[in-house]
């Protein structure tokens, strides 16, 4: 059986998948929001995954100077993969070559 926060990671995929970037970040807002105050190396990953589809949405929306921002923003927190202790590890993981493959890929 899956967790909410398992339910929550494979939306977010899934919403990039489908190009609905603005549906991701919401995805993955309900896990950040509530705990957006914690110094949890976790939450601020998630911060980054919420960036990367802002990112993608303002590109959608030919608004490039703002999406690489964002991109930055999310490449800020990307390095807390290899710091963070999450039984999410794996799909985080995953998430991060997901999104990266598909804007080296030009796919968003």
């Amino acid at each position: 059986m899956y967790s909410q926060h398992d339910r929550l990671i494979k939306e977010y995929r899934l919403c990039i998948d489908e190009k609905r970037y603005y549906d991701a970040h919401e995805a993955l807002e309900e896990i950040w929001f509530p705990r957006r105050f914690e110094k949890n190396t976790e939450m601020l990953l998630l911060k980054g995954f919420i960036n990367a589809a802002v990112s993608f949405e303002l590109v959608k929306l030919g608004r490039e100077k703002p999406s690489k921002i964002a991109w930055l923003t999310y490449l800020k927190y990307r390095p807390l993969l290899y710091k963070i202790s999450s039984p999410y590890l794996n799909e985080y993981h995953a998430l991060a070559r997901h999104i990266e493959n598909l804007r080296n890929a030009k796919k968003i």
